[in-house]
């Protein structure tokens, strides 16, 4: 039985656990919530963009089934459980640094990569049906016209001024979205795409650095449990 200020980094320990199951099931809904939402614009990405929410919906499951080694282990003060939770948290660890920083490094990508799919994909809008609908998803939501400006469209074969409907908020009855239109959206989808990719995972890294420091902590209070442990063992 550990006594005296390693009972408070037992309790600490456990707490830390709590916050590392909490973490996991956040990383989880993040990375699903992103595979769902950017679904209808896989074809303006590459496939290692979908890599990165794949990969926290892995780790926040491995965080999720380590946080039980590590509250059993406080709880039971078992040095071996202690001991693998100390070793897999600082893997989630290196896995996690690994992630962000080629996160970092592939972010200069995501202009060029977003500039080649856009041009590849507007000329194939009037005979591709799944990407007349990812196009149009885009330009509803992110309310953007074209790659770099609605006169884009004249460029793959609208003609007399038309665009696609989804570059107006608004279509009179019986008429066309047209460039010249008061509800056409002025701004391309290029650059609004890019840096909502951009600030999606710079949020995305100062939250992996923030609990990143945390699971430190938690090393640290881990091995500092489990050495008391092994001491109260030796002096038995």
């Amino acid at each position: 039985m550990v006594s005296g200020g390693m009972t408070c980094v037992k309790y600490l320990l456990f707490l830390f656990n709590l916050i590392f199951a909490i973490t996991g099931i956040v990383f989880i809904s993040v990375g699903a919530v992103i595979l769902v939402v950017y679904n209808g614009y896989n074809n303006f990405v590459d496939s290692w963009f979908f890599a990165a929410p794949v990969l926290m919906i892995i780790v926040g499951v491995i965080v999720f089934l380590v946080s039980f080694f590590g509250c059993c282990g406080a709880v039971k003060e078992n040095h071996c459980m202690i001991i693998t939770f100390s070793v897999l948290l600082l893997l989630i660890f290196a896995l996690e640094l690994g992630a962000g920083i080629t996160g970092y490094m592939m972010r200069g990508e995501v202009g060029n990569m977003l500039e080649n799919r856009l041009n590849n994909t507007m000329r194939q809008y009037s005979s591709n049906d799944d990407i007349r609908r990812s196009w149009d998803i885009m330009q509803h939501d992110l309310d953007c016209c074209g790659m770099n400006n609605p006169a884009d469209w004249s460029r793959v074969g609208f003609v007399d001024n038309t665009v696609p409907e989804s570059c107006c908020k608004e279509v009179p009855t019986q008429s066309k979205c047209d460039v010249n239109s008061i509800h056409v959206n002025a701004e391309g989808c290029m650059i609004k795409l890019q840096s909502a990719i951009e600030n999606n995972a710079m949020i995305l890294g100062g939250v992996g650095i923030g609990i990143a420091l945390i699971q430190l902590i938690g090393v640290v209070f881990a091995c500092c449990l489990a050495r008391s442990i092994r001491r109260e063992y030796e002096t038995v």
